[in-house]
């Protein structure tokens, strides 16, 4: 059986790792479209698995906390993909 409160502590990682690169990528005068679609499909795949690991927690019954943090953890890759999702309408934009 899966440790599905490990599996969330390493996304939670993840998490934080990426809410400090993002902003820093999505600012960057030389990223190209490319390279934010890209970015935006990773945070929208990690956004699909945590949704489905908070379900799969709800499923077996986790204390109350576990799956309000992965409810936040799915909350900031969901923000982190819409960050990216407007500069890619920006760059699409010509702004």
């Amino acid at each position: 059986m899966a440790d599905w409160v490990e599996i969330l502590r390493k996304q939670t990682e993840t998490g934080e790792k990426m809410a400090r690169e993002v902003p820093a990528i999505l600012e960057n005068p030389h990223v190209t479209e490319e390279q934010v679609r890209a970015l935006f499909g990773e945070l929208d795949r990690q956004a699909e698995f945590v949704e489905d690991l908070r379900a799969t927690l709800e499923k077996f019954d986790h204390d109350f906390s576990v799956i309000e943090a992965a409810e936040r953890l799915e909350e900031r890759f969901g923000d982190l993909a819409a960050a990216a999702a407007e500069k890619l309408k920006a760059m699409r934009s010509g702004g």
